[in-house]
């Protein structure tokens, strides 16, 4: 959900003669220019995509300039993160790039304080992304939530390849994100495209939406990276029923004769029960996560008190006339229990011995992971020393393994 923008004030003077500044359409060109150059040649339409579009707009995008020269730029885009029933805005910080020439003078650094500002003032409470491995540990993001392993089809769905598979068109969205609505049903986090998403998806060449049609109905929808010689990899796939989704599965498979396919795991759904015995279930090699930065402690854990209330009150655990005590060592925080529910956090000063108080004690660092991530209180406890409780039902019960599945613009393979 979109709220009115109110954006930090611009433009703002850097050193060495350098000013950050909203863009501009006369900008487009180099913007696209330097996108590609430093990315991928199909980030330049998407920054366009995103600039000229009605829900995101210039505003959304933020260059430095040397004079008439645009040398660094950022986006930001708005998402929503769900969380069992909790909505929450979020941020999503792409299509960012420096000009060689100018690395190392704090640009990323000014543009991503830029959209933090801005994110803040759009009534994001996270911002969420994918990005280099540590890079935007330095803005304060830390990884939280898993990415699915993209699994091998070592033999396609038996039958012949259907002819209702088609490339999607603008009047498939309601269809397809209501397939996706179906399939992120099953996850406790998920973050959904948003509606301008979509039509940026349909748009750009990075991958390719598809539908599979039976007599005029949607019954299942994909997406797909460009088919090459070697293959191609299918992600973001719902289905109505799992014989939809072998199918699905066998006509994409066609689009590449004796290439391979992979297809993105979502553990639970209807894709994944249909595919299961057409896939090859490998050990993951190496970690892979989503970034999660939460700005405001006291924020995030406010507009998630309905939910912790929810988990306490299922577990039958009464904790009346206490306070639920989380320390982040360097700070603290309270959520008082009353007998109808949680009363407003209160943030305090460092805190090293929550034990002490019944609290629980979560390094930083690892706050989103135990939020959003997939090993809640007590798998965290068990690899980290800076993770800790000493009344360990209560923290059980409130911060349990979460399962979740995010729909990035780009696919993070």
């Amino acid at each position: 959900m979109t709220v009115p923008a109110a954006s930090p004030a611009l433009p703002v003077p850097l050193a060495g003669g350098l000013v950050l500044r909203q863009a501009q359409p006369a900008d487009l060109d180099q913007i696209g220019t330097l996108l590609a150059e430093r990315g991928e040649p199909a980030d330049a339409l998407d920054h366009r995509l995103v600039a000229t579009d009605p829900d995101a707009g210039w505003s959304a995008c933020a260059v430095v300039v040397d004079g008439d020269r645009v040398v660094s730029t950022a986006t930001l885009l708005d998402e929503e993160v769900r969380i069992a029933d909790i909505r929450l805005p979020s941020g999503q910080v792409e299509l960012v790039a420096t000009d060689r020439e100018y690395e190392g003078r704090g640009l990323v650094r000014a543009l991503m304080r830029w959209a933090h500002d801005r994110s803040a003032a759009r009534g994001h409470v996270i911002q969420a992304m994918i990005g280099i491995p540590y890079f935007y540990r330095l803005f304060g993001y830390e990884y939280a939530v898993d990415i699915p392993p993209a699994l091998t089809v070592h033999t396609p769905p038996p039958g012949e390849a259907t002819p209702g598979l088609r490339p999607a068109r603008p009047s498939d969205i309601p269809v397809m994100a209501a397939l996706q609505e179906t399939a992120q049903s099953r996850f406790d986090v998920a973050m959904p495209h948003s509606p301008a998403c979509w039509r940026w998806l349909l748009a750009h060449e990075a991958s390719t939406l598809w539908v599979l049609e039976h007599g005029g109905t949607v019954v299942a929808t994909g997406r797909t990276t460009p088919p090459e010689d070697d293959g191609l990899l299918l992600a973001e796939a719902a289905a109505l029923d799992e014989a939809a989704a072998r199918e699905l599965l066998r006509g994409v498979a066609a689009l590449v004769p004796g290439g391979q396919v992979r297809v993105v795991h979502r553990a639970g759904t209807v894709t994944a029960a249909a595919w299961h015995d057409f896939l090859t279930h490998e050990p993951r090699r190496q970690a892979e996560q989503y970034y999660i930065r939460i700005p405001d402690v006291t924020a995030l854990l406010d507009r998630l008190r309905p939910l912790l209330w929810h988990r306490l009150t299922a577990a039958g655990m009464d904790h009346t006339g206490r306070d639920i005590v989380i320390s982040t060592f360097g700070a603290h925080y309270r959520i008082p229990v009353h007998a109808d529910g949680l009363g407003a956090v209160t943030a305090g000063g460092a805190m090293q011995g929550p034990a002490a108080v019944g609290g629980a004690g979560v390094a930083p660092d690892y706050l989103p992971a135990l939020l959003f991530g997939p090993h809640g209180i007590e798998g965290l406890t068990r690899i980290r020393p800076d993770v800790y409780t000493a009344q360990e039902e209560l923290f059980r019960a409130l911060f349990p393994p979460l399962t979740a599945d995010v729909l990035s613009y780009y696919l993070p393979y």
